[in-house]
Protein backbone atom coordinates (compact mmCIF):
# COMPACT_ATOMS: atom_id res chain seq x y z
CA UNK A 1 0.00 0.00 0.00
CA UNK A 2 1.24 3.70 -0.83
CA UNK A 3 0.24 6.50 1.11
CA UNK A 4 0.73 9.68 -0.74
CA UNK A 5 -0.67 12.71 0.66
CA UNK A 6 0.06 15.82 2.12
CA UNK A 7 2.78 17.27 4.21
CA UNK A 8 1.72 17.03 7.82
CA UNK A 9 -1.41 15.13 6.88
CA UNK A 10 -0.66 11.75 9.48
CA UNK A 11 0.98 9.55 7.06
CA UNK A 12 3.26 8.20 9.45
CA UNK A 13 0.30 7.63 11.95
CA UNK A 14 -1.43 5.82 9.21
CA UNK A 15 1.20 2.89 9.32
CA UNK A 16 2.67 3.29 12.57
CA UNK A 17 -0.85 2.50 14.39
CA UNK A 18 -1.47 -0.79 12.40
CA UNK A 19 2.61 -1.83 13.48
CA UNK A 20 2.58 -1.23 16.71
CA UNK A 21 -0.79 -2.80 17.43
CA UNK A 22 0.95 -5.98 15.64
CA UNK A 23 3.89 -5.57 17.57
CA UNK A 24 1.72 -5.47 20.81
CA UNK A 25 -0.39 -8.77 20.25
CA UNK A 26 2.54 -10.17 18.98
CA UNK A 27 4.67 -9.79 22.59
CA UNK A 28 2.52 -12.61 23.68
CA UNK A 29 4.36 -15.08 21.95
CA UNK A 30 6.51 -17.59 24.05
CA UNK A 31 9.42 -15.65 22.95
CA UNK A 32 8.16 -11.98 23.40
CA UNK A 33 8.71 -11.76 19.74
CA UNK A 34 5.74 -13.29 17.96
CA UNK A 35 6.16 -10.42 15.16
CA UNK A 36 8.64 -8.00 13.73
CA UNK A 37 8.73 -4.77 11.78
CA UNK A 38 11.29 -3.40 9.18
CA UNK A 39 11.36 0.61 7.94
CA UNK A 40 13.47 1.12 5.51
CA UNK A 41 14.66 5.33 4.97
CA UNK A 42 17.05 7.25 2.57
CA UNK A 43 18.80 9.39 5.22
CA UNK A 44 19.96 7.94 8.91
CA UNK A 45 18.53 11.77 10.10
CA UNK A 46 15.02 10.63 8.74
CA UNK A 47 15.01 7.32 10.38
CA UNK A 48 16.21 9.11 13.51
CA UNK A 49 13.36 10.70 13.41
CA UNK A 50 11.07 8.46 13.10
CA UNK A 51 12.68 6.82 16.40
CA UNK A 52 11.69 9.83 18.32
CA UNK A 53 8.20 9.16 16.76
CA UNK A 54 7.93 5.72 17.89
CA UNK A 55 9.56 5.74 21.40
CA UNK A 56 7.03 8.45 22.14
CA UNK A 57 3.86 6.54 20.84
CA UNK A 58 4.77 3.09 22.32
CA UNK A 59 5.93 4.53 25.60
CA UNK A 60 2.55 3.81 27.22
CA UNK A 61 2.95 -0.20 25.80
CA UNK A 62 5.79 -0.58 28.21
CA UNK A 63 8.43 -3.02 26.71
CA UNK A 64 6.07 -4.90 24.66
CA UNK A 65 7.57 -2.82 21.33
CA UNK A 66 11.21 -2.28 21.83
CA UNK A 67 12.46 0.18 18.46
CA UNK A 68 15.86 0.05 17.58
CA UNK A 69 18.12 1.65 15.02
CA UNK A 70 20.28 -0.65 12.70
CA UNK A 71 22.82 1.03 10.63
CA UNK A 72 26.28 2.20 10.27
CA UNK A 73 26.42 4.31 13.44
CA UNK A 74 25.05 1.46 15.69
CA UNK A 75 27.86 0.21 18.06
CA UNK A 76 28.88 -3.37 17.41
CA UNK A 77 27.95 -4.65 21.42
CA UNK A 78 24.60 -2.80 20.79
CA UNK A 79 24.38 -4.74 17.05
CA UNK A 80 23.62 -8.27 18.62
CA UNK A 81 20.98 -6.79 20.85
CA UNK A 82 19.03 -5.54 17.85
CA UNK A 83 19.11 -8.88 15.80
CA UNK A 84 18.12 -11.04 18.90
CA UNK A 85 15.50 -8.43 20.95
CA UNK A 86 14.72 -5.34 18.67
CA UNK A 87 11.10 -6.18 17.12
CA UNK A 88 10.74 -2.71 15.73
CA UNK A 89 14.24 -2.33 13.37
CA UNK A 90 14.56 1.10 11.63
CA UNK A 91 17.44 1.03 8.87
CA UNK A 92 18.39 1.80 5.44
CA UNK A 93 18.66 0.05 1.83
CA UNK A 94 22.49 0.42 2.03
CA UNK A 95 22.47 -1.25 5.41
CA UNK A 96 19.78 -3.90 4.60
CA UNK A 97 21.91 -4.81 1.64
CA UNK A 98 25.31 -5.26 3.39
CA UNK A 99 24.72 -5.56 6.90
CA UNK A 100 21.02 -7.70 7.06
CA UNK A 101 20.67 -9.78 4.28
CA UNK A 102 24.30 -11.54 3.88
CA UNK A 103 23.86 -12.43 7.30
CA UNK A 104 20.44 -13.75 7.22
CA UNK A 105 21.15 -16.50 9.47
CA UNK A 106 21.84 -13.92 12.13
CA UNK A 107 18.40 -12.55 11.53
CA UNK A 108 16.51 -15.46 11.18
CA UNK A 109 14.43 -15.00 14.43
CA UNK A 110 13.33 -11.52 13.24
CA UNK A 111 12.68 -12.23 9.25
CA UNK A 112 11.28 -15.70 10.41
CA UNK A 113 8.43 -13.07 12.47
CA UNK A 114 8.68 -10.23 9.89
CA UNK A 115 4.93 -9.08 9.28
CA UNK A 116 5.79 -5.33 8.20
CA UNK A 117 8.09 -3.72 5.85
CA UNK A 118 7.63 0.23 5.78
CA UNK A 119 9.37 2.27 2.66
CA UNK A 120 9.34 5.97 3.94
CA UNK A 121 9.83 8.57 0.75
CA UNK A 122 9.82 5.95 -1.74
CA UNK A 123 9.47 8.71 -4.52
CA UNK A 124 12.99 9.09 -3.91
CA UNK A 125 13.92 5.76 -4.93
CA UNK A 126 14.15 6.68 -8.89
CA UNK A 127 16.85 6.12 -11.77
CA UNK A 128 19.44 3.45 -10.88
CA UNK A 129 18.98 3.95 -6.93
CA UNK A 130 15.49 2.93 -7.21
CA UNK A 131 16.24 -0.04 -9.39
CA UNK A 132 19.13 -1.31 -7.19
CA UNK A 133 16.88 -0.82 -3.83
CA UNK A 134 13.79 -2.64 -5.83
CA UNK A 135 16.30 -5.53 -6.23
CA UNK A 136 17.31 -5.90 -2.62
CA UNK A 137 13.41 -5.87 -1.79
CA UNK A 138 13.24 -8.66 -3.96
CA UNK A 139 15.94 -10.83 -2.16
CA UNK A 140 14.23 -9.32 1.12
CA UNK A 141 11.06 -11.21 0.30
CA UNK A 142 12.88 -14.44 -1.18
CA UNK A 143 14.39 -14.48 2.57
CA UNK A 144 11.55 -13.92 3.87
CA UNK A 145 9.93 -16.87 1.97
CA UNK A 146 12.70 -19.19 2.71
CA UNK A 147 11.94 -18.46 6.90
CA UNK A 148 8.67 -18.89 6.20
CA UNK A 149 6.86 -15.53 6.60
CA UNK A 150 4.82 -13.19 4.44
CA UNK A 151 5.18 -9.41 5.16
CA UNK A 152 1.62 -8.46 5.55
CA UNK A 153 0.00 -5.43 2.86
CA UNK A 154 -3.40 -4.09 1.71
CA UNK A 155 -3.52 -6.92 -1.08
CA UNK A 156 -4.13 -10.36 -0.88
CA UNK A 157 -0.91 -12.18 -0.54
CA UNK A 158 1.31 -11.98 -4.23
CA UNK A 159 2.53 -15.28 -5.90
CA UNK A 160 6.35 -15.87 -5.19
CA UNK A 161 8.25 -12.89 -7.61
CA UNK A 162 10.70 -14.12 -10.36
CA UNK A 163 13.72 -11.80 -11.19
CA UNK A 164 12.33 -9.77 -13.40
CA UNK A 165 8.76 -9.02 -11.92
CA UNK A 166 7.85 -6.00 -10.35
CA UNK A 167 7.24 -5.36 -6.64
CA UNK A 168 3.46 -5.87 -5.81
CA UNK A 169 1.81 -2.80 -5.53
CA UNK A 170 -1.78 -3.00 -3.98
CA UNK A 171 -5.07 -1.01 -5.89
CA UNK A 172 -4.51 3.25 -5.20
CA UNK A 173 -6.88 4.80 -3.70
CA UNK A 174 -7.26 8.60 -5.46
CA UNK A 175 -9.54 9.52 -2.36
CA UNK A 176 -8.15 11.88 0.53
CA UNK A 177 -9.27 13.38 3.20
CA UNK A 178 -6.16 15.11 5.18
CA UNK A 179 -6.84 18.70 5.71
CA UNK A 180 -5.11 20.87 3.12
CA UNK A 181 -5.36 24.72 2.67
CA UNK A 182 -7.12 26.45 -0.45
CA UNK A 183 -5.09 26.44 -3.94
CA UNK A 184 -6.26 28.50 -6.93
CA UNK A 185 -4.73 27.92 -10.23
CA UNK A 186 -3.56 31.01 -12.23
CA UNK A 187 -3.10 30.74 -16.32
CA UNK A 188 -0.80 33.97 -17.42
CA UNK A 189 -1.25 34.38 -21.36
CA UNK A 190 1.58 37.24 -21.91
CA UNK A 191 0.01 40.44 -23.87
CA UNK A 192 1.46 40.82 -27.60
CA UNK A 193 4.52 42.38 -27.74
CA UNK A 194 5.84 41.78 -24.17
CA UNK A 195 9.30 39.48 -24.54
CA UNK A 196 7.93 36.12 -24.35
CA UNK A 197 5.25 36.88 -26.93
CA UNK A 198 6.39 34.55 -30.40
CA UNK A 199 5.41 38.01 -32.10
CA UNK A 200 7.50 40.32 -30.42
CA UNK A 201 10.17 41.23 -32.44
CA UNK A 202 12.26 42.93 -29.60
CA UNK A 203 13.49 40.66 -26.51
CA UNK A 204 13.85 42.71 -23.88
CA UNK A 205 16.71 41.74 -21.28
CA UNK A 206 15.24 40.61 -17.78
CA UNK A 207 16.96 42.78 -14.82
CA UNK A 208 18.04 40.11 -12.68
CA UNK A 209 19.96 38.60 -16.13
CA UNK A 210 24.17 38.21 -16.16
CA UNK A 211 25.66 40.19 -18.50
CA UNK A 212 28.95 39.83 -19.94
CA UNK A 213 31.32 41.38 -18.21
CA UNK A 214 32.80 45.17 -19.79
CA UNK A 215 35.84 44.68 -21.89
CA UNK A 216 39.24 46.18 -20.85
CA UNK A 217 40.33 49.51 -21.95
CA UNK A 218 42.69 49.51 -24.93
CA UNK A 219 45.48 51.50 -25.33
Amino acid sequence: MIVATGTASGKSLAYLVPVLSTLLDGSEAPNGRGATALYLAPTKALAADQLRSVKELSQPLGNAVRPAVYDGDTPFEEREWVRQYANYVLTNPDMLHRGILPSHPRWSSFLKSLKYVVIDECHTYRGVFGSHVAQVLRRLRRLCARYGSSPSSSSPPPPPPSPRSPPAVSPASRSSRSPTTPRRAVNWCSPSGSPRSPNSTARRAHPFAARPPPRPPTC
